[in-house]
């Protein structure tokens, strides 16, 4: 274990921190802008018109920041992280444990980015965290809060905290000030992720921006293993990591904190599968079959 945080720990300095110190800003801004309106930030591609005052999918117009804080409950590697919750979200995720903030993006309260960075300043983090809801919809919010923190000589190390859904020119902007992705990848295939996250080509994406992801920096890819979902997503999930990522660049978090929630709650009959908690005997299930592959698990 002590091997594995060393590792973590060093984002948080060496290579990192140069990186973000010479990366163009200004033009990443500019990218980041180019892709917000039209919306072409994540793989819906709705074409938004927000600087038309046009909601999109997600329904982000101004960033609205749910809660902002000192989270010690995220990966030993990140902690404390200073982790910045933005409302809304790229998916309609039926089991969301964050429904009240992901499925309303007025769920917060605007925080101009020189103020962000000055909290994140006195905030006592090692990193900054962003997270949602998804943080996709606000990607040149937080390119403002990187630029107002080099201004102020603050030099974190900046952690994504995504469902990886997002655009590859998205991702572009993202390589070289992004030090860890803290990846979801949930599901194995395209059918449960249309019909329970509302969402199209998830496959391809989402396994082309983790590739992507680990050519940048570190992956801390986590995956929630759902009752019902382990031959149809988790183990496809975890074959194609264990294949395709290098473990140099990975640790896996095999999640079981699942419960009912949400839409699921309320439509029983038709998400019957999860309107249950996982069994303990899913989980281990799970797990040894991540150990199995030889994966670096947290």
């Amino acid at each position: 274990m002590a091997d594995r945080l060393d590792r973590y720990q060093g984002i948080v300095d060496g290579k990192a921190r140069a990186r973000f110190l010479q990366a163009d800003l200004d033009a990443k801004l500019r990218s980041a802008e180019r892709l917000s309106s039209p919306c072409r930030l994540c793989e819906r591609g709705c074409g938004a018109e927000r600087n038309a005052k046009k909601k999109g999918v997600c329904g982000v117009l101004e960033p609205m920041i749910s809660s902002e804080f000192l989270h010690f409950g995220e990966e030993p590697e990140l902690v404390p992280s200073h982790t910045v919750f933005f409302a809304g979200c790229t998916f309609k995720c039926v089991f969301c444990q964050n429904w009240d903030i992901s499925q309303d993006p007025g769920a917060g309260r605007p925080i101009p980015p020189e103020d962000m960075a000055m909290r994140i300043e006195s905030g006592g983090g090692i990193n900054v965290n962003w997270v949602g809801g998804d943080p996709t919809s606000n990607l040149t919010y937080v390119i403002r809060v990187m630029s107002a923190m080099r201004k102020r000589g603050i030099n974190k190390a900046q952690v994504w905290n995504s469902n990886m859904y997002l655009s590859r020119e998205a991702m572009g902007v993202l390589d070289g000030v992004i030090d860890v992705y803290l990846g979801d990848f949930k599901y194995g295939n395209d059918d449960c992720a249309r019909r329970l996250s509302g969402v199209e080509r998830y496959w391809d994406v989402v396994t082309r921006n983790h590739t992507l992801a680990a050519a940048q920096c570190e992956i801390l890819l986590r995956h929630l293993v759902m009752p019902g979902h382990i031959e149809c997503c988790t183990k496809p999930v975890l074959d194609w990591v264990a294949e395709n990522i290098p473990i140099e660049v990975l640790r896996v978090n095999v999640m079981d904190q699942y419960h009912p929630d949400h839409l699921v709650l309320k439509d029983k009959d038709r998400f019957r599968e999860l309107a249950r908690p996982l069994r303990p005997s899913e989980y281990l299930e799970a797990f040894e079959y991540a150990r199995k592959l030889g994966l670096d698990l947290v």
